[in-house]
């Protein structure tokens, strides 16, 4: 048993605290992930809704957003706001707000997008029913529209999610010891003793981002299915 954990380089991780550093790793990495995904959600559904009252001004500042957002790289992103920001304006950021605001700053564009599509393909019929019922446009959003959005919403948003813990992996790039950082760590002290310790410990990493990010996806899925069998 020994002489197959060693081949495959699992040894490493019963050395010492190893696995107990792999495991803070991980939650430094959901720390910044929970962070960030509720600063996206509620920053997101604003943005969203704005971008469906059909004001040009609103739209075209928007549209901006999102494309910066959709074509540049998360990680020029964190180098940007990290080491530019910092510097060019005299902040003090520390590695781990930088990360949120990064990662808040992608995930509300992504959020934004997906109430507005929610909101958009919500039936007109329901706008002009609730305009005949005398409802002004705020109640028309609370009352009428938002509740069907959250709905529409909230599998895709369980998806965000998931995708929102993977892309922590690129905080290593900033100095931030997250679990593929701690993995890595723990590969270069023993590649002498564990030549092939980089299979076991990155296929624990692997193991360990599965078993969290599963059964989101699975709740994301049931919801999905149950609500499309109710409507």
């Amino acid at each position: 048993m020994n002489t197959l954990l060693q081949q495959f380089g699992f040894d490493v991780l019963f050395k010492g605290t190893n696995m107990l550093r792999l495991l803070g790793g991980l939650g430094v990495a959901l720390k910044i992930s929970i962070l960030s995904v509720s600063i996206s959600i509620v920053l997101g559904i604003l943005l969203g809704i704005l971008m469906t009252l059909g004001n040009p001004l609103i739209n075209a500042i928007a549209r901006v957003y999102l494309e910066i957002v959709r074509f540049m790289p998360q990680m020029v992103l964190l180098f940007l706001v990290y080491f530019g920001a910092t510097k060019a304006f005299g902040l003090n950021l520390s590695a781990q707000t930088a990360s949120i605001a990064v990662f808040s700053f992608w995930g509300t564009a992504e959020m934004a997008d997906l109430v507005r599509g929610s909101l958009n393909s919500i039936s007109r019929l329901q706008y002009e029913t609730a305009q005949a019922l005398g409802l002004n446009r705020a109640q028309t959003y609370l009352y009428v529209l938002i509740p069907q959005m959250v709905r529409r919403l909230l599998p895709l948003s369980i998806n965000l999610v998931t995708r929102m813990i993977k892309t922590t992996s690129l905080v290593m790039m900033i100095g931030i010891v997250e679990v593929l950082k701690v993995g890595q760590q723990i590969i270069e002290a023993n590649r002498k003793a564990s030549p092939n310790a980089a299979f076991g410990v990155f296929a624990t990493v692997f193991f360990l981002y599965f078993i969290v990010c599963f059964p989101i996806s699975m709740l994301s899925g049931y919801l999905e299915k149950r609500w499309e069998n109710k409507g």
